[in-house]
């Protein structure tokens, strides 16, 4: 059954999401199934508000985000808001994966909000929970309407995105970028060589390849506007070979990055039980190790994080690619001219060109430090 054969508040009884409270609570308006979109179930719901506020305590260098989606379909093993889908009565694994909440309405209601008299113009990030250039955007197609929302109001904005759709909206983006700042990122932590795309199906199986990326930062640059990467996350034992590291910084010079951020992955709870459960049929002898590195919660042993960061940082400084990251202190760190940061990456830390401004209480991420740890630890 396509979209117009599905109506609007019709529960037969069949579709499901009609019969869960935490749908119905969200503003459930219909569910709807495509064999465009085999496998994937949407739920349409009518949000009361765009914007969402990060709360005080956060390591994000900002305070406000819009999540027109929740729930994706690239369906990375790893993804840290897997267990936000619980609080819809839906469960942080498969269900993350082919249950997508949209927000019909985001736009319009992002756009009331932002002429309220109050808003601040606060810095606003986008692709911070769930990617908002999943598939469901190209039949949705809220982000033009968000983009040109938050340039209308003079609110500065930062998107980072696994998905090539982005492509579609660069225009609007140009055009936005001559009326605030914003900043543009891509999350890509696979090298383009045949293990590593195979990896990257495997682990995060429903994103663009890395080639793709890697063409849409090109694309992005030729456009004049910044990019920066998120190489994260960084899997132990997978990804954070020097040969597989080396690969993908040159591949992402050559595409023009504007710099980068490195950050080894962490494991939430829903994302840890889902992630470890693919490494326990796909890697079975990394089990233990995995057990190790993560014994003490979501974040890599400090060990494990120094290593890889002694391991990363000259790759980096060699390459360009450091420097005016958001660090810590929410400010952006430029330095002197051609030095290079060589301060760990943090969670909270972004790229140079990724982010465009800094939170009003001047939070940012936490320094992990960087003593140097041992390899045979793991």
């Amino acid at each position: 059954m396509r979209w117009q054969g599905q109506a609007i508040s019709t529960d037969d009884g069949a579709l499901p999401g009609l019969e869960l409270p935490g749908l119905r609570d969200a503003g459930l308006l219909r569910t709807v199934r495509s064999p465009e979109f085999a496998g994937v179930t949407f739920h349409e719901v009518l949000a009361k508000s765009a914007l969402s506020k990060v709360p005080a305590a956060s390591q994000m260098p900002f305070r406000w985000t819009v999540n027109p989606y929740r729930g994706c379909s690239h369906a990375c093993y790893y993804c840290f808001a897997r267990n936000t889908h619980e609080y819809l009565d839906l469960d942080a694994g498969h269900d993350f994966d082919s249950q997508v909440v949209v927000k019909v309405n985001a736009d319009q209601v992002l756009r009331a909000e932002l002429a309220k008299p109050s808003w601040s113009h606060e810095p606003v990030a986008l692709g911070t929970n769930t990617d908002p250039y999943q598939r469901a955007e190209g039949r949705y197609r809220l982000m033009p309407g968000i983009i040109s929302a938050l340039a209308d109001s003079g609110t500065p904005f930062s998107i980072l995105t696994k998905g090539t759709l982005l492509r579609r909206d660069l225009p609007l983006l140009v055009e936005a970028a001559q009326k605030v700042d914003i900043g543009l990122g891509v999350s890509l932590a696979f090298a383009d060589t045949p293990s590593g795309k195979e990896l990257q199906q495997a682990v995060e199986p429903g994103t663009p390849t890395p080639r793709a990326r890697l063409d849409l930062i090109r694309a992005i640059r030729e456009t004049g506007l910044p990019c920066g990467v998120m190489v994260a996350p960084v899997l132990p034992w997978l990804t954070d070979s020097l040969a597989h590291l080396e690969r993908l910084l040159d591949d992402l010079v050559e595409a023009g990055a504007t710099g980068v951020t490195v950050l080894p992955l962490h494991l939430r709870p829903g994302a840890r039980e889902w992630y470890l459960g693919w490494l326990g049929r796909s890697h079975p002898h990394l089990v233990e190790g995995y057990g190790r590195v993560y014994a003490r919660g979501a974040y890599a042993h400090k060990g494990y994080r120094d290593w890889l960061w002694e391991r990363v940082r000259p790759l980096i400084r060699e390459r360009g690619l450091g420097g005016a990251a958001m660090h810590r202190t929410g400010a952006a760190s430029d330095g002197a001219a051609g030095e290079q940061h060589t301060e760990q990456h943090a969670e909270g830390d972004y790229p140079r060109g990724a982010f465009t401004g800094v939170r009003s209480d001047g939070a940012g991420a936490a320094s992990l430090g960087a003593e140097v740890g041992s390899e045979t630890l793991f």
